[in-house]
């Protein structure tokens, strides 16, 4: 059954959100307050890189299921709202709700009596209740359903979800569990409370195993254990499984950091200690001063030398720089006197560069150390014992995602240094 749905919002999760709800068959208008970006969108262009996305939306535009507009020309809503704003957050950890609030304020004015709004959004626990109650004396209804994307694969995992959460009353779900219709996973109908904590647990939780294989890597370091060997042999157990037991520079992106600390945040709001949540954040902080110790500890000073970064985004196959380690890791060498080069296989601005490199070969010529923050695949395949003679004499390279092959770098030359993988031969 086809659903005429309204995105608000044209960021990341809500222009995923209407391309896939249009290639699915429904009739979807995405809403925006910028219109240099609703042009962009109109034209075919999408303002930021995921795979598969941008070909989905022509395609949908094409066959008319997709539409955009500005917010301020639609004058009065109806059908299914789909609330995708940002919530990012404040100094204070928490979320910041003003972009939420003024969709909320404009459908509380504007929206026909038996229209749904669909909370896509990230909030904290407990505000679905309070807009519940605020959106029910028009003849408004209100569902939880938080979503699960990962950039790089959003377009996949819409399609191919673990679960739907929706979270309401059973009129109101029942309203939503159309827009699902063609995807084949379960659909979990809870409250709305519940359905919002979900989205942060899972987040605080796959974080959690992050920050715990960093700290087991520090310790195979001190023992002289093979993280690689053992976090294969903890994740072969299926209580556990493989996924996220990954040691490295710590994680980053738009959501595990918001998310982890807006819950934080949450706990201490509510007179509670998240020793555990607090100590994951905490661990994730100082991973990113590892490769900058490391260069200290064997350089001695790291004024004037010539430092690669490899892979500015905070994961492969997007261009989102946020809270991606890279940026800190390039500040603190910069603080050191190190001149800071930069390469990504798509361009993206770094301001705390030295200077951007087009190529991986330019960025590698005659730097006296490189330290891999992200593991796209054209870095990591690429032919590293021919790059690595094109460095400086005896260079350093620190891998921090441990996806490069020590013998390869070493045979080369040079010294490699990864995270929990003994140090064996020098170069």
């Amino acid at each position: 059954m086809s659903e005429r749905v309204t995105v608000f919002g044209a960021g990341y999760v809500g222009l995923v959100t209407g391309v896939c709800l249009s290639s699915a068959g429904h009739e979807v208008k995405v809403l925006d307050v910028d219109p240099a970006k609703l042009a962009s969108l109109d034209a075919g262009r999408c303002p930021f890189f995921e795979p598969g996305l941008e070909d989905l939306m022509r395609a949908s535009r094409d066959k008319g299921a997709l539409s955009f507009a500005t917010v301020d020309s639609i004058r009065r809503f109806s059908g299914i709202i789909v609330i995708a704003v940002g919530t990012p957050a404040t100094a204070t950890g928490s979320a910041d709700m003003r972009f939420v609030r003024s969709v909320v304020d404009m459908l509380e004015e504007r929206a026909e009596p038996g229209t749904v709004v669909v909370m896509k959004s990230t909030v904290p626990p407990g505000t679905g209740r309070a807009l519940s109650a605020r959106l029910a004396p028009h003849g408004i209804q209100y569902v939880s359903n938080p979503e699960f994307l990962r950039e790089g694969s959003a377009v996949t995992d819409w399609f191919q979800t673990d679960r739907v959460v929706l979270g309401g009353v059973g009129d109101a779900i029942d309203r939503v569990r159309p827009m699902y219709a063609e995807i084949d996973a379960p659909i979990l109908a809870c409250d709305v409370t519940s359905a919002e904590m979900i989205k942060y647990a899972s987040n605080a939780f796959l974080a959690t195993k992050i920050s715990f294989i960093n700290e087991i890597a520090v310790l195979c370091d001190l023992v002289g254990a093979t993280v690689d060997e053992v976090a294969s042999g903890v994740g072969m157990d299926s209580r556990i499984g493989p996924a996220f037991l990954r040691p490295g520079i710590g994680y980053g992106g738009s959501c595990f950091p918001k998310d982890t600390r807006a819950l934080d945040f949450l706990a201490n709001l509510h007179g509670y200690d998240f020793h555990l949540l607090r100590a994951v954040i905490e661990v994730n902080a100082r991973q990113r001063l590892l490769p900058v110790r490391a260069l200290k500890e064997q350089f001695g000073s790291l004024e004037g030398r010539r430092i690669a970064i490899l892979g500015l985004t905070f994961k492969p196959e997007t261009d989102d720089t946020r809270e991606a380690p890279a940026g800190e890791i390039i500040s603190l060498l910069r603080a050191e006197g190190a001149e800071v080069v930069g390469y990504n296989p798509i361009p993206v601005p770094m301001a705390e560069l030295t200077s951007t490199a087009d190529t991986l070969q330019e960025a590698l010529a005659g730097a006296h150390a490189a330290i891999l923050t992200t593991e796209w695949a054209e870095i990591v395949d690429s032919d590293w014992a021919s790059l690595v003679r094109t460095m400086a004499d005896r260079p350093i390279v620190f891998d921090g995602r441990n996806a490069l092959d020590p013998q390869v770098i070493q045979s080369a030359g040079a010294k490699y240094i990864g995270v929990g993988r003994p140090q064996e031969g020098t170069a």
